[in-house]
């Protein structure tokens, strides 16, 4: 057996472990704590939990659990696609989890010592399909305030291979201006490179089709826009993501990925949710409400450096509180608050927190504790 795992191949054994929030389980495990007694503000998904219709559905479709789910998930695609208007189900694959379609993304259209451009910070998942398949992650530090430089970008062009981009950026919460993000399409179609470009958090952003580019797949053939039921639409634990790019790329996605990888359950309760219009509407009305007022509170604690926000969470520099984000992490679980450590971010060092903004009294709770475990004031 020894020498069976010995052949293991090293960009496999040489992975980095999966660092994410939202680990309510693991927490709960540690701390005794009830998972229901965690108010979890490392995972950014909506904190009204999924429509009340998506839930429904599930029931609704309970007898067709004892058949195969169908595999290519068309009527969940084609309700994609009548949501969006100007893009046919040719032009959408669905995955468990968008994370499942960053993988096969990179199996598919990577080789070995490929190279693809990743921001620094941003989700680690990139980086790791990529070494997965024996790739190479180059990673472009963001600027001071954390935005993407387009000529930087440019000029690492020549022998990549895909960008990975994602936007608003997890974890900082900031949009690529729509002029700098199509340049950057622009340029790497020209150089014959692949654009990632992950919209997941796009939906609780005012104005959301101004800044998405899933309107311009015909104009750029390289372009892959990455889509999720995760946060938003909250069927976080059912695992829906999705896909939208030219056809020809979809097509060669949809032989390559495993049959079977969304359950019935799962694209029954994606199409229900996509059509309940009433619960997102309320969704985004509570996250503006409640981003202000967390903004707002956040800045009268001194300790704190919050940074813009354009998504439902905030990035914060907890540096001057005298803890670090793993200090400040284990600190605030004693009163069953988990936040999410960013010092696993490439590009981030061990201050830096993020928060997910949340409903009007776990605000209040987390802000109390905030204040209670780092004072008013600043080193």
């Amino acid at each position: 057996m020894e020498s069976t795992l010995k052949s293991v191949l090293r960009n496999i054994k040489n992975l980095e472990p999966c660092v994410h929030g939202g680990e309510v389980w693991e927490v709960a495990n540690k701390t005794g704590l009830r998972r229901e007694e965690i108010l979890d503000f490392s995972s950014s998904v909506n904190p009204l939990g999924p429509s009340k219709k998506a839930l429904e559905s599930i029931k609704d479709n309970f007898d067709q659990i004892p058949s195969y789910p169908d595999s290519n998930s068309t009527a969940l695609r084609t309700a994609i696609a009548n949501h969006f208007k100007r893009i046919s189900k040719d032009n959408v694959v669905v995955g468990n989890g968008s994370t499942e379609l960053i993988y096969l993304f990179a199996e598919t259209f990577m080789e070995k010592g490929d190279v693809a451009l990743i921001p620094a910070p941003t989700f680690s998942e990139y980086s790791r399909a990529v070494a997965k398949v024996g790739g190479a992650p180059k990673h472009v530090r963001l600027s001071q305030n954390f935005q993407v430089n387009p000529s930087i970008f440019e000029r690492k062009l020549s022998g990549a291979k895909i960008i990975f981009l994602c936007n608003p950026n997890n974890p900082t919460s900031i949009l690529i201006p729509p002029g700098n993000l199509t340049e950057m399409v622009e340029r790497a179609l020209e150089a014959d490179v692949f654009v990632f470009l992950d919209e997941d958090f796009l939906e609780f952003v005012d104005d959301e089709e101004h800044f998405s580019l899933i309107g311009k797949i015909k104009k750029f053939p390289n372009l892959f826009v990455l889509r999720s039921f995760t946060k938003i639409f909250g069927l976080t634990g059912l695992r829906v993501g999705y896909g939208i790019a030219s056809e020809k790329i979809i097509s060669i996605l949809l032989n390559a990925k495993i049959p079977w990888n969304v359950n019935c359950l799962a694209q029954a309760a994606a199409i229900a949710a996509l059509r309940d219009e009433e619960h997102l509407k309320i969704t985004r009305d509570l996250i503006k409400g409640e981003k202000a007022f967390l903004m707002h509170e956040l800045t009268q604690i001194k300790a704190f450096k919050i940074f813009p926000a354009d998504a439902n969470f905030m990035l914060i520099d907890i540096r001057k509180s005298g803890y670090s984000a793993a200090q400040l992490k284990e600190r605030l679980l004693r009163y069953g608050i988990l936040i999410r450590d960013c010092t696993s971010f490439r590009g981030l060092d061990e201050y830096y927190i993020r928060v997910a903004i949340k409903t009007r009294r776990e605000n209040e709770r987390l802000l109390e504790i905030c204040k209670k475990t780092v004072g008013n004031h600043a080193e």
